[in-house]
């Protein structure tokens, strides 16, 4: 598992090539907010988490656990869930509109294009 990335991945290029595309400017993986989140913009005062389905327990058909070794997978999963549940409540605290984009929700260019679309109503909807 050390060698599984948490920056940098292709879902996060994906969604910052079009943000930058459609002229947002944003500060990736910022170590002084709760999660270190993927992409932070300032002015609209938006956090976004890019999260892989299987890592962060996501209910679709990519978030299925293994059957092997399944009481571990299940706790590091569970374990993963509470520790978002954590930061995105503290950010909100904080005054921080948190969006979560599933790594499911952009796997195709038909799904990506959706996604960001309605990334592009829910960010410009904060004016």
């Amino acid at each position: 598992m050390a060698r599984i990335s948490d920056k940098d991945t292709k879902p996060e290029i994906l969604v910052r090539k079009y943000l930058f595309q459609k002229g947002f400017r944003y500060r990736k993986n910022v170590k002084d907010l709760p999660g270190k989140p993927d992409i932070v913009l300032h002015k609209y005062k938006i956090i976004i988490f890019i999260n892989g389905c299987f890592w962060h327990g996501h209910m679709c058909k990519a978030g299925k656990l293994p059957k092997t070794n399944y009481s571990f997978w299940k706790n590091k999963i569970d374990a993963n869930i509470v520790r978002d549940l954590k930061n995105i409540n503290e950010l909100q605290i904080s005054g921080w509109k948190v969006i979560i984009i599933w790594q499911c929700e952009i796997k195709n260019k038909t799904l990506l294009d959706k996604r960001m679309n309605l990334l592009i109503h829910e960010i410009k909807g904060q004016d």
